[in-house]
C-alpha cells in the first residue's frame, strides 16, 4: 500500500520552494537551539522553517509513543530507540499537521507561534549523541583508485576487498556538527626520500564525500543483525565529511590503519533523513561479484538514488565551485551489508551509533569523492575559477557537501555539512 506521507502532491499550508530540501515528503530530524535563548529540543523542518517537535509533544498534537517525552531533550537518541512504528507514527502526525487541508495548526495562530520558528533563528546542533563511530571502505571505485595509486594497477583491491564490508573504529568525540571548524590537526609524517619522520602540521588536508547512517534500535552483547532486518535499526540517513590528514595517515596506517590522521574531526550534517521518506527512491546497489557470504545477504534494493555534491571556497574565491558530483547508489556494499558484518561476531550496537559509507566515488573524473582521487595524489592538480589551483586544501578553504533524492515536482533533501580549514 502506497505511504501517504510520500504522496508527490501532498502539499504544506507552508510555503515551500520547488527546490527546497525540506518539502513535506521529507520532514528530517535534527535538534536545534534558539538563538534567542532557551533549551536544546528537538525539531523538523518544512521549507524554510522549523517545527518544534518538543512543542507539538507538549501540545498533545503527536502520538501517545513513550511514557517520558522524548523530543524535549538535547539529542534524538530516545526517540531512535524506539523504533520504526514509533518514527512511522510520528512522520504521519507531522505530515497530517502540515497538510494544506488540515485546520488543526493551519488557522490556530497561538499554536503557530509555539510550533515554528525560521530555521535563521535557530542553531543546528548534533543530532544524535555518538557513543561510537564506525567508518567503511565501501566504494569499490574509490578503493580501486587508491590502490592503483599506491599499489599499483595489479594489486589495487586487497584479497578481501570483495568478500567483505571492510571498515575500521574511528573516534565518536571528535563527531562535530556541520558548521564547526577544522583546525589542521599535527602529528608525524615521513618526508619523501627522508630517513627519519618529522613533526607537524598536516600539509595534506582531504575531504571524503560521505553518507552516514544512525542505529535506533540497539543490540546485546553476542547478538547479530541479520541482513534482512537490518533495516528496523537504522533510524535515518545523513551526510558525512571524513576529514583526512593524508600525509599523517599514509605513514602511520601500516599495520593497523587509520588513527592520527583521521580522529581529528568528522563532519556530520544536523539533519537525519528517515529511510521511509527516501522509500520512493530505493534502488540496486551495483552488481556483487563474486556472491557474498549468505549471513550478508545482497544489495539488491539496499540502495537509494541519492544526488552529492562537493563544492569548495577559498579566501580568494567566496562563490562556490563545485569540484565533484557522485551519487549514493554506488557504494558496492549497501548499509544492511555494513550492519550485519558490523555485528555477525556479536559487536553490540547502541542508539545513536554512527556507521559511514566511506568515500563515495563515481566512474568518471568528476565523480570522485576526495582531493586525493580528483588530483591524483598531486599529479593533477584542480584548478579553480580563481586562478588557484589545489593539490590539498589549504588554510582558509571551505568544503560544502549537499545531497538530495528528486523526486515528481520535489526533492528529498540532506542540507549541507560544511567546514573551514583552520591553522594549526
Amino acid at each position: 500500500m502506497t505511504n501517504p506521507t510520500n504522496d508527490p502532491s501532498r502539499r504544506s499550508f507552508v510555503e515551500v520552494a520547488p527546490d527546497s530540501h525540506f518539502p513535506i515528503q521529507n520532514l528530517p530530524y535534527g535538534v536545534c537551539r534558539p538563538r534567542a535563548g532557551g533549551s536544546a529540543r528537538c525539531c523538523t523542518a518544512i521549507g524554510d522553517r522549523i517545527v518544534d517537535l518538543a512543542a507539538l509533544e507538549s501540545l498533545g498534537l503527536l502520538p501517545d509513543i513513550s511514557e517520558q517525552p522524548v523530543f524535549s531533550v538535547s539529542s534524538l537518541n530516545a526517540f531512535a530507540a524506539l523504533g520504526r512504528t514509533a518514527w512511522s507514527a510520528v512522520r504521519r502526525a507531522v505530515s497530517d499537521l502540515l497538510d494544506v487541508d488540515n485546520s488543526v495548526l493551519r488557522d490556530n495562530a497561538e499554536w503557530q507561534q509555539q510550533v515554528f520558528s525560521e530555521q535563521s533563528a535557530v542553531d543546528m546542533l548534533l543530532p544524535m549523541e555518538v557513543g561510537d563511530y564506525t567508518d567503511f571502505y565501501s566504494s569499490k571505485e574509490h578503493a580501486t583508485n587508491v590502490g592503483i595509486m599506491f599499489r599499483g594497477v595489479d594489486n589495487a583491491l586487497q584479497p578481501n576487498w570483495l568478500h567483505l564490508p571492510v571498515g575500521y573504529h574511528g573516534r565518536a568525540s571528535s563527531v562535530v556538527v556541520s558548521g564547526h571548524p577544522i583546525r589542521r590537526p599535527s602529528g608525524q609524517k615521513m618526508p619523501p626520500d627522508a630517513d627519519t619522520p618529522v613533526f607537524g602540521p598536516s600539509q595534506a588536508m582531504d575531504f571524503e564525500l560521505e553518507m552516514g547512517f544512525y542505529i535506533g534500535p540497539g543490540t546485546e552483547v553476542g547478538q547479530a543483525v541479520a541482513a534482512d532486518t537490518a533495516e528496523d535499526r537504522i533510524f535515518g540517513m545523513s551526510l558525512v565529511n571524513d576529514w583526512s590528514a593524508r600525509d599523517i595517515q599514509r605513514w602511520e596506517y601500516v599495520p593497523l590503519g587509520p588513527f592520527l590522521g583521521k580522529n581529528f574531526a568528522t563532519s556530520v550534517a544536523p539533519w537525519i533523513v528517515s529511510l521511509e521518506a527516501l522509500e520512493p527512491f530505493r534502488c540496486d546497489g551495483p552488481e556483487q561479484s563474486p556472491a557474498p557470504l549468505s549471513y550478508l545477504g545482497g544489495n539488491a534494493r539496499h540502495a537509494f538514488d541519492v544526488q552529492l555534491e562537493v563544492a569548495l571556497t577559498t579566501a580568494q574565491m567566496p562563490a562556490r565551485h563545485v569540484l565533484s558530483r557522485s551519487n549514493f547508489r554506488y557504494l558496492y556494499w549497501s548499509m544492511t551489508q555494513q550492519l550485519a558484518h558490523h555485528t555477525c561476531n556479536g559487536c553490540n550496537v547502541n542508539p545513536g551509533d554512527l556507521l559511514a559509507s566511506g568515500t563515495i566515488s563515481g566512474s568518471t573524473a568528476d565523480s570522485l569523492g576526495s582531493m586525493l582521487e580528483l588530483a591524483w595524489k598531486g599529479e593533477r592538480p584542480v584548478a579553480l575559477p580563481s586562478g588557484e589551483s589545489r593539490k590539498m586544501l589549504q588554510d582558509g578553504d571551505t568544503v560544502i557537501m549537499s545531497g538530495f533524492a528528486q523526486g515528481d515536482g520535489y526533492r528529498i533533501g540532506f542540507g549541507e555539512v560544511t567546514g573551514e580549514i583552520t591553522s594549526a
